[in-house]
Order: structure tokens, then sequence, then C-alpha cells
């Protein structure tokens, strides 16, 4: 797998593409075109993973590759994924069996131990303690805990605060669509990039590679990445959620109704700016953090996180260079982070309001190809 195309899947798992949230609409309740098939039907040579959705095998090579800091090729003969050349791969299947066994046998089925559990980004698990060059960090009795989380404010408030922050519900709501351009930066690398975004919840992201266009595309119920040269790949149930959030152009005005929990905890500094954490919750869905800045109230990262069958993805989008645009400020650069990959998206000019075609947000036929990986 190449540097670019790993940097593509990156783009397709933080779901949806543009460096923004999760879905105002439960996905569940939107399977994806392929989600009536099992990874056994649509992949090669699967022997653990057969059950689970074929939108899922992706995500689950993802979390695998995050937890022991490889690459594909650690398991798999590049070009022809089916086969079980290398003992490495034969060695990752009973690894997952022993994962699964010990979950059942010791947590009631419930996923307590993971890849991560062990290997710790490595791909030989450490043995033995490791000595720190730096010190503990300084225990905090559990009443000191309780009393710092009561002297917040409420999730309502920062919320709310963000909102006016953002522009007032008034404006945001004007804003019907956006198209932007600008430039995705991969380390030393940059490529054109558009982002044309649509009420309710439509958006594609189109990033001009040197071999083709790569294109991420939601319509707020479902999502998909066609790539250069590669089959179209629809998101998981979790992927499409966040695709969905990324596309909410009213996202500032809507927040505080699309978890039915939101809890207020103490965040760490960000960029030196004191920051509120709400997490958000849903049934059935991993959960959201969203980090707000004390003073101003914007909103400077989120965390979400991709559910898979050994284990949640994380990915982290921190926002910057803040904006008015007909009177809503919006990020002008989003810093999207995942275990093995970093990426930045700087937009260069913002066009709102202006006509935009729905055919781009159509839903292509199912067209994954049974490369087989595990």
């Amino acid at each position: 797998m190449t540097l670019v195309h790993r940097k593509l899947r990156t783009l397709a798992s933080f779901a949806a593409l543009l460096a923004s949230g999760a879905p105002r609409i439960p996905a569940q309740s939107a399977p994806a075109p392929s989600s009536g098939k099992t990874a056994a039907e649509v992949y090669k040579n699967i022997q653990v993973l057969k059950e689970i959705p074929a939108n899922q095998l992706i995500p689950t090579m993802q979390f695998i590759t995050a937890s022991l800091g490889v690459q594909c090729d650690f398991c798999h003969v590049e070009g022809a994924f089916d086969k079980d050349d290398k003992q490495s791969k034969q060695t990752a299947r009973k690894m997952m069996q022993m994962m699964f066994a010990i979950n059942k046998d010791n947590f009631d089925g419930h996923r307590q131990v993971t890849c991560y559990s062990c290997h710790r980004g490595a791909h030989k698990p450490v043995a033995i303690p490791i000595i720190s060059e730096a010190a503990p960090p300084p225990s905090i009795p559990a009443e000191h805990e309780a009393a710092s989380s009561a002297a917040l404010p409420a999730a309502d408030a920062i919320l709310s605060k963000y909102l006016q922050a953002a522009g007032g519900a008034e404006a945001i709501s004007h804003i019907s669509t956006r198209v932007q351009t600008g430039t995705l930066n991969v380390g030393p690398q940059q490529f054109p990039v558009k982002i044309i975004s649509k009420m309710p919840r439509q958006q594609v992201m189109i990033v001009q590679f040197p071999r083709g266009e790569s294109r991420t595309v939601s319509n707020g119920h479902t999502g998909w990445l066609s790539m250069p040269g590669r089959p179209t790949l629809t998101m998981s149930a979790s992927e499409a959620d966040a695709a969905a959030m990324d596309a909410d152009l009213h996202l500032p005005a809507v927040l505080s109704g699309l978890f039915e929990k939101l809890t207020v905890k103490p965040g760490e500094k960000i960029d030196g700016r004191d920051v509120y954490m709400v997490e958000g919750t849903r049934s059935g869905l991993p959960p959201v953090q969203l980090y707000f800045d004390e003073n101003s109230g914007m909103l400077l990262r989120e965390v979400r996180y991709v559910e898979t069958p050994l284990g949640l993805n994380p990915t982290q989008i921190d926002y910057s260079d803040y904006r008015a645009a007909d009177g809503v400020k919006i990020p002008f650069r989003w810093t999207i982070a995942r275990p093995n990959a970093r990426f930045t998206i700087q937009i260069d000019q913002v066009e709102q309001n202006h006509p935009v075609q729905s055919e781009q947000f159509q839903e292509p036929a199912p067209s994954v190809s049974p490369s087989g990986r595990h």
C-alpha cells in the first residue's frame, strides 16, 4: 500500500471527510449499500472475521495496523491479499481468536481486551514494565476530582456560548450551501482539495492526486470513498455517522440535540488555551468528545471513534484559523490525526449559498472488489 493510498484510507476512516464530526441521523437506520453482505461474501479467504459486515473489514484492518504499528504488508502479500504466504498472517488469526476467547470467558463477551491492550503500537508486546524518564503524575484524591467537576459549567451553557461565538442561530440558519477550496497537506506534499456541502448534511470532498481524483461523499445517511484505480468503498455505520456530522452546515445550532447525554469534564490545554471537554453519547454508537475554548467558546478539537469488531479507531480533529464568512465563523484549517497518519486541510476560499447540484451526492452502485484481507 503506497503512502498516498494510506492517506486516502485515512480520509475515509474519519468518515466523510472534511474534518468535522458525527451525525444527526443515526447511521444504523440507513444501512450502507453493502450492509447485507458479510466479509466472507465479499472478500477472499476470510477465516476468522467471516460474519462481520463487509464494510467493517477495512476499518478492522486499520485497527490492527494502528495497534501493532505496522502496515498492510506486515501480514499480507502486496497485490495478493488473499494469499497465506506470511507467518504473521497466521499469527494474526490466532491472536484474534485468543482475544475473542478472553473476552468471552472473562468479560461476558464484552470487548474489554483488544489488540492494543498488549501491543501498544509495537508488533511485539512489551512484557516488562518500562522505567519512565519523567516522574509519574501526582494522584488526585477522589474528593478533589469531584469538587473540580462540580465547578464546571453545564453542557448547555458551553454549547450556547459556542453557538453565539460561531455567529448565532439566525446567521447559521441562512447558510444552505458551502463550497471550499484549498490544499490537503500530507507531510511535504500538497494536493488541491475542494469541499462541497449542502443541507441537509450532504458533502463531497474532492482531492486531486497525481494518479487521479479521490472523492469522499456523504448523503447524510450513508457514505462512500472512491480512489484512483480502486473500487468504491462504502463506509461502516460509525464512519457514516461521523460523515453526516461533518456535512452539517448548521452544526453549532443543532449540536445540543444530537446526543442522548452530554457530560462536561475538565480538558487539558490545547495550544496553551484552557478548554472544557463535553462528551456526547448515544446508544449503539461510540462517544464523541468536543473541546471548547474557555474564553472564546469556539470548538478547538473533536475526538471520535469508528467501531470495529476488534476495537475503536480514534480520530482527532483540531480546528483553527477561524474566519467570518457571511456572518458565520468557520475554521479555515483542520488537522486530522489518527494513530498512524496525520494531514492538514487549509482552506483558501469559501463561497456560500450558491447553487449546488444534488446529483454528486447520489449513492453509487455497490462495487467492493474481493481483494481478500484476512
